[in-house]
């Protein structure tokens, strides 16, 4: 694997173990990620997508090989790596504004003043658009908003790799195509690091600089890569009949639908620990 990598994952193994069975979800996995690249993961169910990403946030033990970030080895949760869930953990007896400022609370209470992190609150806010809600309670928001105060949280931590567990799934299509607007937008900002799950092709190819696709579970592998040769920024009405566009799509689609099939059962579902949940490390849309 190339030293030079800013995430490395290398030969990942995972296996979960109940009792006398074992499941072997992931075998001899590697990538590599560079720092400001936008990765997108897809696959069919069972392909071990989520539990790839449930290891690089540190939630999940290997079970062989490595992950690697800024060459430091990935073993357990930390402020460095910032996941959003399709499911968001808001706390609701916090405001919106309090709900972000929490986490920056935690990470920099001893490197930046009180003023300096009530700017700091505002600033991530307003990069999603919510500072207009900062008062309000989680309850008195919609789904869309929600998503965007969990990625306002998960931004203000300031992490190295921004893990996007299928944040924007259970969205109408309107409040989806906005959402991948504004994760374009803040993406060009900042220049950070993404690595994002998705089953839907389409917002793979808009919003990833490459695809890695998953081969099918048990023991599943990275089946390719497509890279996807669009500049940004992106407009999704301009890329749709791009010849890039057309052909990373293609090439997704084929790979999933002529080269791959499903064909058993679901990966193990996960579900983090309450401990883990909180807003400090794993923050959720």
């Amino acid at each position: 694997m190339s030293s030079r990598a800013y995430l490395s994952i290398e030969n990942l193994g995972v296996t979960f173990n109940a009792g006398p069975k074992s499941s072997e979800v992931l075998r001899g996995v590697d990538l590599t990620i560079d720092q400001g690249e936008f990765i997108a993961i897809i696959g069919h169910s069972g392909c071990g997508k989520s539990t790839m990403l449930n290891v690089v946030a540190g939630l999940l033990p290997v079970s062989m090989g490595a992950v690697i970030l800024d060459k430091v080895a990935v073993e357990a949760p930390g402020p460095d790596r910032a996941v959003v869930f399709q499911n968001h953990s808001l706390l609701p007896w916090l405001s919106v504004y309090e709900n972000v400022r929490l986490a920056v609370d935690k990470v920099f209470r001893s490197t930046k003043s009180r003023t300096e992190r009530h700017a700091w609150t505002m600033e991530n806010l307003a990069l999603v658009q919510m500072t207009h809600a900062k008062d309000k309670k989680p309850a008195e928001i919609s789904g869309g908003m929600k998503q965007r105060v969990g990625l306002a949280r998960a931004l203000a931590m300031e992490p190295k790799v921004l893990l996007l567990d299928e944040p924007f799934g259970a969205l109408d299509a309107l409040t989806r195509a906005n959402l991948q607007d504004s994760v374009m937008e803040i993406h060009g900002k900042l220049g950070n690091t993404v690595m994002m799950i998705t089953h839907d092709v389409d917002e793979a190819v808009l919003l990833a600089d490459r695809i890695v696709m998953m081969s099918n579970g048990p023991a599943a592998n990275v089946g390719d890569i497509v890279t996807v040769d669009l500049p940004r920024p992106r407009r999704r009405i301009e890329v749709d009949t791009d010849p890039a566009y057309i052909a990373a799509r293609h090439a997704v689609i084929e790979f999933l639908y002529a080269r791959t099939r499903w064909c058993g059962p679901p990966e193990p579902v996960f579900r983090a620990p309450a401990a883990t949940r909180a807003p400090i490390f794993c923050t959720a849309a």
